[in-house]
């Protein structure tokens, strides 16, 4: 079995139900794997200034594991609401399931999950992904998800976010994915200068980097409040609508920051 997306695709038929982030594991197991080989180290390091380089080790490392993370995450906008909907076009057969929106710098996830997960004789466990990042055609991940037959509530959702869509938000939110993206790596250059120069004592230079970096965290939040605040199209699901908010990784890159 081999990675697609960053994930083992454990998912029969064509469902695709991602089960964990290999992308994020691989980063997290490194930085950890990092912070041990230096706590190895830790006993040589006399007085108070064991204290203080182990603090200044541990918040670096935080900061650049956020940094790097948050690339690859596709929660940086989420929302659930739990409906009775339509499962499939043309049929009357109607499911209760909790239906997700997840928006992320490369693209957007839809979750489709039943309440209880099997109904109508099906198993009804979704997540799919509809990625606009360079080199990536939204509408043609959207026209094959047609061509699948996927669930139309998984389909209602992903074409609003189509060039196409009256809701006209495909440009923003795309845009703004870019230059978080791009402000994130300039950010995260800067940290790695910031722990070269801390590693060679040069701490004066090192905290002006560090600020650097912050600096540019902080914009990349900007950059993506931009697309986040406009105008949405409702999604609504019979009398109830589908709101999105602030995600874990738009909160763990404001703390980093």
């Amino acid at each position: 079995m081999t990675l697609w997306n960053g994930s083992y695709p454990f998912y029969p038929g064509a469902n695709a139900c991602f089960p964990f982030d290999t992308t994020r594991a691989v980063i997290v197991t490194i930085f950890l794997s990092m912070l041990a080989t230096s706590i190895i180290i830790l006993p040589g390091i006399r007085g108070r200034g064991r204290l203080f380089w182990f603090l200044r080790l541990v918040l670096g490392l935080f900061m650049g594991a956020v940094i790097l993370t948050v690339q690859f995450t596709r929660d940086w906008e989420t929302g659930w609401v739990q409906a009775n909907t339509s499962y499939k076009s043309f049929s009357p057969a109607q499911v209760k399931a909790d239906i997700g929106l997840h928006i992320g710098l490369a693209g957007v996830n839809v979750t489709l999950r039943g309440n209880p997960v099997r109904q109508i004789n099906e198993t009804i466990n979704y997540n799919e992904h509809f990625p606009w990042n360079f080199g990536a055609d939204y509408d043609q991940s959207y026209s094959q998800g047609l061509e699948k037959g996927l669930p139309s509530p998984i389909l209602y959702v992903a074409e609003k976010f189509t060039m196409q869509s009256p809701c006209a938000v495909h440009r923003q939110y795309r845009i703004a994915g870019h230059y978080v993206s791009l402000t994130l790596w300039l950010a995260f250059c800067t940290w790695l200068i910031s722990i070269l120069l801390f590693s060679m004592s040069i701490l004066l230079y090192g905290g002006h980097m560090l600020l650097l970096t912050a600096a540019l965290t902080f914009f990349s939040l900007l950059f993506f409040s931009t697309a986040r605040n406009t105008l949405k199209c409702p999604i609504q699901f019979g009398s109830v609508s589908l709101r999105t908010d602030y995600g874990e990784s738009f909160w763990l890159t404001l703390a980093a920051g």
